[in-house]
């Protein structure tokens, strides 16, 4: 009897967390893990911090290092792109033509930026952030200039504007909302971090859009739809991702905003499986969603590998995030809805809060600014741990007993398990 093989097709943090799962699952057969991108899995968060700002090394953002790969049996194709996959036949094609068989493939391609559609974006000295060779052409872009444009201040643009000003580097940042974050965490918060970022000496240009890069040849300025013309030496879009599903869509997968999968990482082709930012994931708790950040990769590669060995359990991880923003620390636990109610417990003028989005009554998630705990191993610890027996749980919480410093949140959460 043959050894059975698991194929990987995408070697980003969700791959590679899974690869070695499988072996930490005692799963004895050929493991290929096969990526796009010529470096070794890596973590992309240091790419708009510390890696950004020089004070953080490429190599201490390894997933695991090429002896690790080595040791354990897991074969590397890096460099590689797959083209097609025949469910059928049970085959994955690669540019050259090469046909790889698989008994189980796991789909981890993750995601890649919005094109820039306006006058002028093919300039030279915009760039958008997704790999670290992009981040080494922005780091180089960065020697000698004095101001550079911030496009969008979701995660990527709030941390990159926050960045540069810490190198030291003039920003003006355009967003298309009135505060920054508010489409993930509200006006209310996003207030807040706007008074943060205007501390620091950003200028946020907000309730706008870019309407044409200008240069001669290479960005000088930025035009807004509002008439703003903002001089630049280089800009950075941080305008979002799509998820590369168009291989699996191909192959006859169910595709909706990412690839559909069930509770078990499954999608509807059979023995194919998918993972990470391309994976749109049915909750028990929040229903189908498609999480993008640095925790749901790592946890849900971990889980995809027990379910492709046979292991019957719901993928019911409370999603968690964090951003590092300045000297501030930005942490989130579960999924809300925009029309949520937020409950505050400290004043947000005060910088260190909690707010509590509720949802007739029921809490859905929580942000903490500089009151959470430590989350660079996908942990939640400190307040927002205890928050996340009050989402598992869903019961009806008291609002004024959310938001009364003097009302101890451990009492709460175990008030509502029982």
């Amino acid at each position: 009897m043959s050894r059975q093989r698991i194929v990987i097709v995408g070697a980003g943090l969700a791959g590679a967390r899974a690869a070695a799962a499988l072996r930490e699952e005692a799963f004895d057969g050929e493991v290929l893990l096969i990526g796009a991108e010529r470096q070794l899995p890596y973590n992309r968060p240091p790419l708009s911090k510390g890696y950004l700002r020089g004070t953080e090394r490429f190599e201490d953002q390894l997933v695991n290092t090429a002896g690790y790969y080595a040791g354990h049996g897991i074969d590397l194709r890096l460099g590689a792109q797959a083209t097609a996959i025949d469910a059928a036949r049970k085959l994955v094609e690669l540019t050259g033509g090469d046909h790889v068989p698989y008994d189980r493939l796991l789909v981890a391609t993750g995601g890649r930026n919005r094109a820039l559609s306006v006058p002028g974006a093919d300039l030279e000295g915009i760039y958008q952030l997704r790999t670290v060779e992009d981040c080494d052409r922005i780091r180089a872009a960065t020697r000698g200039a004095r101001r550079a444009v911030v496009i969008g201040l979701g995660f990527i643009g709030s941390e990159v504007a926050a960045s540069l000003r810490q190198l030291g580097l003039e920003v003006a940042a355009v967003e298309g909302h009135r505060v920054p974050l508010a489409r993930v965490l509200g006006e209310e918060v996003g207030e807040v971090l706007a008074g943060i970022h205007r501390e620091k000496g950003v200028e946020l240009v907000l309730e706008d859009s870019v309407a044409a890069f200008e240069g001669a040849g290479r960005v000088e300025r930025v035009r807004t739809k509002k008439g703003r013309l903002l001089p630049c030496d280089l800009a950075i879009a941080g305008i979002g991702i799509l998820p590369n599903s168009e291989l699996l869509a191909a192959a006859g997968a169910a595709v909706e905003n990412g690839v559909l999968v069930d509770e078990r990482c499954r999608t509807s082709l059979p023995d194919v499986y998918a993972a990470g930012d391309v994976a749109n994931h049915q909750h028990p708790i929040f229903g189908r969603l498609r999480v993008e950040h640095w925790n749901n990769a790592d946890r849900q590669g971990r889980f995809v590998a027990r379910s492709i060995l046979g292991k019957e359990e719901s993928y019911d991880y409370l999603h968690s995030f964090w951003s590092d923003q300045y000297e501030h620390l930005i942490e989130y636990v579960g999924f809300a809805a925009g029309g949520d109610r937020l409950v505050f417990r400290g004043r947000p003028e005060s910088r260190k809060f909690l707010g509590f989005y509720l949802n007739e009554g029921i809490v859905r998630a929580a942000v903490g600014l500089d009151r959470g705990g430590d989350p660079e191993d996908a942990k939640v610890d400190g307040e927002l741990k205890v928050v996340l027996d009050l989402i598992r749980h869903r019961v009806l919480v008291d609002p004024v007993k959310l938001a009364d410093e003097d009302v101890d949140l451990h009492r709460l959460a175990t008030a509502a398990s029982r």
